[in-house]
C-alpha cells in the first residue's frame, strides 16, 4: 500500500472510531464496566494474595495488583465491550451499511475497536504510574518487555472480541458468552493467581492460554525475571493466537443479524 493510500484510510478509521467512541459513551453500562471493574476486581485479590507465598517467587503484592489490574482492563475495557459492540452494531445492521460504503472489513473491525483498545491502553498506562507512586514498586527492571506485552493484550482480546461476537446471538447474551474467556482468563492466565506460584505442569499449560503471554511479559517487565528465552517463547504464542484469531474472524465473523 502506497503513502496516498494510507491517508483516505486513516480518514476513514479516525471517523468510525470517533462515532463509535460517541456511542460507547451512551451505553453507560459497558461504561461502568470498562472503567470501573478493571480499577475495583484488583483489591478484592489482595486477601487471597496474603496468603501466597510471593517472596519466593520473587514477586511483590504490588507487582501482582498491578498485572492483575491491567489483565482486567484486557478483559473488561477491550475484550468484553468488543463483543457488545460488534453484536449490537451488527443486529442494529450498522455493520451492514457500512459495508456498502468505502470501508473495507478490516477497516470496519479496527474501527470499530479503536476506541476500546485505546481505552485499555490509557488504563494500563495511568496502573502503572499509578501502582509504581502508590505501590512502592519501584521502576521496571525491564521495561522493554512492557510495550510487547500491552500491545499482546490488547491485540489477542480485540480479535477474540470479534470472535466471540461471532457466535453471540443478540446483545443481551453477550454477558453469558463472554464468560468463559473471563473465568478461564482470570484462573489461568496469571491474573488473579501468578502462574508462578502454581504446580509446574498446571502451570506449563496455563502459560498456552491467550492472555498469558501478555500477562508474562508485563509482570516480567517489573520483575526483570524473565529470561529472552522465555520472553521470546511469550511473544511466539502471543502472535499464534493473534493469527489464529483473525483467521477466525475473517472465516467465521457474521455481518448480517442471527436470527
Amino acid at each position: 500500500m502506497n503513502q496516498n493510500s494510507w491517508a483516505p484510510t486513516g480518514r476513514r478509521l479516525h471517523a468510525l472510531g470517533r462515532a463509535e467512541l460517541a456511542l460507547l459513551g451512551r451505553n453507560r453500562g459497558v461504561l461502568f464496566t470498562a472503567l470501573v471493574v478493571p480499577l475495583a476486581l484488583p483489591l478484592s485479590l489482595r486477601p487471597a494474595l496474603d496468603q501466597l507465598d510471593l517472596e519466593q517467587q520473587g514477586l511483590t503484592v504490588g507487582t501482582t495488583l498491578l498485572t492483575a489490574a491491567i489483565g482486567f482492563s484486557f478483559l473488561y475495557a477491550v475484550y468484553t465491550s468488543l463483543v457488545s459492540a460488534y453484536v449490537t452494531r451488527r443486529e442494529e445492521l450498522v455493520l451492514k451499511r457500512l459495508r456498502t460504503g468505502e470501508l473495507s472489513d478490516t477497516e470496519i473491525l479496527t474501527g470499530t475497536a479503536l476506541p476500546a483498545v485505546l481505552l485499555g491502553l490509557a488504563q494500563a498506562l495511568v496502573l502503572c504510574a499509578a501502582c509504581a507512586a502508590l505501590l512502592h514498586i519501584g521502576a521496571p527492571r525491564a521495561p522493554y518487555l512492557l510495550l510487547p506485552g500491552l500491545v499482546a493484550g490488547l491485540v489477542v482480546s480485540a480479535a477474540l472480541g470479534a470472535l466471540t461476537a461471532a457466535w453471540t446471538r443478540t446483545a443481551e447474551s453477550t454477558q453469558v458468552t463472554a464468560l468463559p474467556m473471563v473465568f478461564v482468563s482470570m484462573a489461568g492466565s496469571g491474573i488473579a493467581v501468578p502462574t508462578e506460584v502454581m504446580p509446574e505442569r498446571l502451570a506449563s499449560v496455563c502459560e498456552l492460554l491467550p492472555l498469558s503471554p501478555a500477562i508474562r511479559l508485563i509482570r516480567g517487565g517489573w520483575t526483570g525475571q524473565l529470561s529472552a528465552y522465555e520472553a521470546l517463547g511469550a511473544l511466539a504464542t502471543a502472535l499464534a493466537w493473534t493469527v489464529l484469531a483473525v483467521f477466525a474472524v475473517r472465516r467465521w465473523f457474521r455481518w448480517e443479524p442471527r436470527r
